[in-house]
Formats: C-alpha cells, structure tokens, sequence
C-alpha cells in the first residue's frame, strides 16, 4: 500500500504541480494509522524520488526504449520510484521493487504496459553492479544546469559547489528544526519533552532555543507541540527576528506571514507584549497563522488578510518593525522542498524580483521614523536579494544597520556593512536566506 500512496504522491508533485511537502503532509494525515516505519518509508521514498528526479530519469532512460518524457505519467513516476529503491534503498531487495512497480502498474489500469515495466526495471538492475554516478553536476545532483551556472556566475565555482553539496542532500531523511517559545515554558522543559517521544534530539549550535529532533512518528502529538512549546522554523529563518530584536511593547507588521512562524517569534522575542500584525493574501494562508497563534496562545498576534502589494493607510508610519519575508524562488530550502527547482525559471526570477520591488515600495511606508524595516527571502540569487537591497536603499529614506555580534560572525555567512546577510545552506543545520536591516530616517531631511 506505501507504494502505492506514494505513487500518488508523485503524480500530484511531479505531473500537477502541487507542493511536494504539504502533499506528503496531508497523506501521512490521511494514512495516519499505518505502522510507524511503514509511514517512515513512505516520507523517504517519496521525497527522495522528488529529490533525484533529474537522476533517475536518466538512469531509467539507458535501459528504456522510451524515453522518460515521453512515458505515461502512471508508467514514468513507477520507474523513477523504482529506479531511487534500487540506487539508493539498498535495504529493499531488487526483486520486491520491481514485482511491486509491474503490480502497481496493472492496479493502475495498464496491463499492456506492464511487460515493459518489468524490462525496463529488470534492465535497470542488471546495471547496477556497473553505475557510477554521473559526471555532469547536473545530473549527479538533480539540479537543472541553468540553477548551477547561475550560482556559478554569481558566486563563483567554489561556492556552487558548496551550496550543491549543502543544499541539496536527502530531503527525505533530514531532521526537523522547531524553535522553543521561551516565553511559554523553559528550553530545558522543552528539551526534556522532546526526548521522551523522540529518538534523537540536539540543540542547535548557533541558537540555543533550536532543536534538532527526528525519530517521531507524528509532530502534531508531541507534547510539546500540543502545548505550544515549539514551532516548526528553519534556524536561518529566525536569524530574521533575532536581526529585527524588536522591544517590548513594540508594533510589528509581518506582511506576508504564513505559516507564522516568524509572527510568532516576534510576539515571543517580545514575551506577547505589544502587536504584531500577521498578515497575508488569503484566508486559507492566514487559518495556518491564527491555528498556530491559538496553540502557542500568544494573544499579541493579530491575523489578518491583505494584499501586501496594495497600501494599508492606516497603518503608515505606525510601525516600529515591519517585517518583510518576501515570495522568492526558494532556492535556499531546496534541501527541504525539493520540487522548487523543477519549477522555478529564469524568467520567474525576473518576474519575482519586480513583486519583491513592488511590496516594498509598498510596505517601507508603515515603518515610523527611527523605526526598522527587515527584508527577508529563502533563497541564493543576488537579483532577489542584494540588488534589492541596493535598489531600496535608492530609492527609500533609510539607511543599512550593521549585523553586528558573534552570532553573525560565526553563522558562516557574506555579511556586510550594508547591513546584508546571505546565509548559506549547510545540510542538516539550515537552509540559504538571506536578510538586510534598514532604518528609516528619523525625518525625510535627515
């Protein structure tokens, strides 16, 4: 049956577009009775067929007469599955990947198909004694050639290199990062909760309310998370509120806030005195906040819906931190979400960056003199992030505030005095993001 659901999986992913990790989410919310291990193995089958996808295609495509693109999508997400149990789930034995992918294949209504099935999957293990990974980076780490070069032409060889071996590991397999709300319970309260339910638990090296956790079955019944100890946050997405450190009593506005994560680290890092307004574009994004706000009971937080790109009057100049994480490309979290580089183009960049333009030309005007705006992505590309930076710092009154201290000297990142932060992948720690601090002018005359 995992297979199976699975396979469905890789339909909705790879063929309809959906976002790999809330399709997974929902079936092992569906499938939430089977055995542990059997909901284990269908989480690293599924992502990492999602994950090497470039790869197995390649593979399946020297032993088949037909090419991969021009299969049946029923038949072509069967074999890239297959291909993954065999190159890299050595503890599933070669037979049993290939009698279920012929017996998937005839459950699915292509019994015509399934004698190819069963050669192209026999080919395939006849050749495994004799692959070898192969030598085009694009194929050995599935990433789509135009991303390498790119990262390559950015940063230079080196640093591609480095981001393909930390930002791109096995998405299936990597540990959960969640943030304690200290101002709810104590990190070592927290601690002590996670490890009764779960098999590894480690603090993080940079932030000592991190956690590191994995060997659960599900996080919605960890104690912890019932009891709004923790959140589900990326270590490099909280640097964005440990730059921002907003003071008690302050008002924020989080303008593009789901899930809430960084909401709900504002109201913590402020002990749920003050306002933070979480806002975002539809209600359905914006029940993933006020869900989240209603099991960690922060009462400070104040979900809302609104298009961040049209202008809130009544709140210009009435911020004194406005947060703005913006949409990107995701290229810093492919690690986690593998299937955004299967959809993101060079020209969806381009497109991406004049949005990115357009809310903060927006969203600039709630800040209050004197007050600070953090501009934030999860992504590696300095068109979406330092020549935004650099594009509103000409065009707005403010200036950059330095990202000062040993957390930022030790996090292994490209800061600068301009107040700009690119954080890079580093597998198993944290994804690439990148944020800049700016203060806006106490008056436009400053």
């Amino acid at each position: 049956m995992s297979r199976e659901i699975v396979l469905e999986i890789l339909l909705e992913v790879m063929e309809k577009g959906q976002f790999a990790h809330l399709v997974i989410r929902q079936a092992l919310d569906k499938y939430v009775y089977l055995k542990k291990q059997e909901r284990a193995f269908m989480t690293r089958l599924a992502y990492g067929t999602i994950e090497r996808a470039i790869e197995l295609d390649a593979y399946v495509d020297t032993v088949s007469s037909v090419k991969t693109e021009n299969m049946k999508p029923v038949i072509r997400n069967i074999l890239r599955m297959t291909a993954y149990q065999l190159l890299y789930l050595t503890s599933v034995p070669p037979s049993a990947a290939c009698n279920e992918a012929v017996r998937l294949a005839k459950k699915k209504g292509f019994y015509h198909l399934s004698g190819f099935v069963n050669g192209v999957c026999r080919g395939m293990v006849r050749g495994l004694s004799r692959y070898q990974k192969p030598e085009s980076l694009s194929l050995r780490c599935s990433v789509p050639d135009w991303m390498i070069q790119m990262w390559e032409r950015q940063y230079g060889r080196e640093r591609m290199m480095q981001i393909l071996e930390e930002g791109m590991g096995e998405a299936g397999i990597r540990e959960t990062v969640v943030r304690c709300n200290q101002s709810k319970t104590s990190t070592r309260e927290a601690e002590e909760s996670l490890r009764r339910q779960c098999s590894s638990v480690r603090r993080d090296s940079l932030l000592s309310y991190a956690f590191h956790i994995s060997g659960y079955d599900r996080l919605e019944a960890l104690e912890a998370f019932q009891n709004g100890w923790i959140q589900v946050q990326d270590v490099s997405s909280m640097m964005a509120v440990e730059a921002a450190s907003p003071a008690k009593g302050s008002v924020c506005i989080d303008v593009c806030a789901a899930p809430g994560g960084k909401s709900l680290h504002l109201a913590d890092w402020m002990e749920d005195i003050g306002v933070v307004e979480s806002r975002d574009l539809t209600w359905e994004k914006v029940s993933m906040i006020e869900e989240n706000r209603i099991r960690s009971g922060f009462s400070c937080i104040r979900p809302a819906v609104w298009d961040a790109t049209v202008t809130d009057r009544e709140k210009i100049e009435r911020a004194d931190v406005v947060l703005a994480d913006l949409p990107c490309s995701g290229l810093g979290v492919i690690e986690n979400k593998p299937d955004i580089k299967y959809k993101m183009t060079e020209e969806k960049i381009k497109s991406l960056v004049q949005l990115q333009r357009q809310i903060l030309k927006t969203v600039q005007q709630y800040v209050k003199p004197g007050g600070v705006l953090v501009y934030s992505t999860c992504t590696i590309n300095r068109e979406e992030n330092e020549e935004n930076a650099k594009w509103f710092l000409e065009q707005f009154p403010f200036e950059p505030l330095p990202l000062e201290g040993t957390l930022w000297e030790t996090i292994g990142c490209c800061a600068d005095d301009r107040g700009m932060c690119q954080i890079f992948p580093k597998s198993g720690q944290r994804g690439g993001f990148f944020l800049a601090k700016f203060r806006k002018a106490e008056s436009i005359h400053e």
